[in-house]
Formats: C-alpha cells, sequence, structure tokens
C-alpha cells in the first residue's frame, strides 16, 4: 500500500521554496509586483513588511507571505524572476565586453578601434577623437576622465548593437 501524500519532509521543502519565492517578491520593485496580479492580501503583507522595522517583525512576516504564497500560483513569479535574472546576465556581459574593448582600445588605439568597429557593425566616430586626446592627456585626472568617456561610447554602442539584435 502507498501513500500519494508527499512525506512531511516534502511538504516542508515546499513551504521554505514558497517562502523563499515570497522574500524575492518583497525586493522587486511596485511596478514589477504589478504586473503579477497577486491577492490583495499578499500584497498587503508585503507593504507591511516593507514597513517594519524590527528584526523578529519581519521574520514573523516573511514566514506569513510565506504562507499567503501557499493559495498562489507560483509559476508567473518564477518566469518573471527568470527573466531579471537573465537581463541581469546580459547586462554584466555587457559591461564585462565594454570594459574589456576599453583596455583594447586604449592600449592599441586605431588598430582595435577598426575591430571594435567592424565588430560591432558601425563607426563610432566619437572614439577616435577620445583615443586621440588620451594619447595626447597631461596628467592622471584627465586620462581617468577620458577612459570612462571611452567605456560610455563603447558601453552604449554594445547596448544599441544588442537591442538592434
Amino acid at each position: 500500500m502507498t501513500d500519494s501524500k508527499p512525506s512531511k519532509s516534502e511538504q516542508k521543502r515546499v513551504q521554505l521554496a514558497l517562502q523563499s519565492l515570497g522574500e524575492q517578491l518583497i525586493d522587486l520593485p511596485d511596478e514589477l509586483i504589478g504586473e503579477l496580479d497577486l491577492d490583495e492580501t499578499l500584497l498587503q503583507a508585503i507593504a507591511d513588511y516593507r514597513r517594519m522595522k524590527s528584526h523578529e517583525a519581519r521574520r514573523r512576516q516573511r514566514q506569513y507571505i510565506g504562507k499567503l504564497m501557499r493559495e498562489v500560483d507560483p509559476a508567473p513569479i518564477r518566469q518573471l524572476l527568470d527573466q531579471l535574472r537573465a537581463e541581469d546576465r546580459r547586462e554584466k556581459r555587457v559591461f564585462a565586453t565594454a570594459e574589456r574593448w576599453r583596455d583594447r582600445l586604449v592600449n592599441d588605439g586605431s588598430e582595435a578601434l577598426r575591430a571594435f568597429e567592424t565588430d560591432i557593425g558601425k563607426p563610432v566616430p566619437a572614439l577616435q577623437g577620445l583615443l586621440d586626446e588620451l594619447d595626447h592627456s597631461y596628467n592622471d585626472t584627465t586620462e581617468r576622465a577620458l577612459r570612462r568617456q571611452i567605456f560610455r561610447q563603447i558601453h552604449a554602442a554594445l547596448v544599441a548593437r544588442a537591442a538592434d539584435g
């Protein structure tokens, strides 16, 4: 005779997973939470949590939110959180790529600029001027400022390329 009811351990794992999901909701901006079409009681519990200052009160409220999460379909919440994590990873990749290109452009100059423009598929005229200025910079402060401007130009071009394709 097999019992189809989940074990207490399995029930506990499910409840903890739902509580964790509820805790992740707490940190989301209101406009994203609004997209989820959540129960009014859960929305109020999240709002109450955000107003609480006491550690113990917040702990109890997180448990309450976890309890309320048992009545919610977790799939749309997980989907939204997965989407946000994917966007975050994409942004970090673009940032790291921009840093690598900046270092390469600063070290290799015009040759690297041609490679960058080939990579993104269009010219970035402002970069050549910034690289020329960097070659003639006379102090560390100016050099750092120019490196930041070069990074911003590269980052903007990479973001635009990502948005296009």
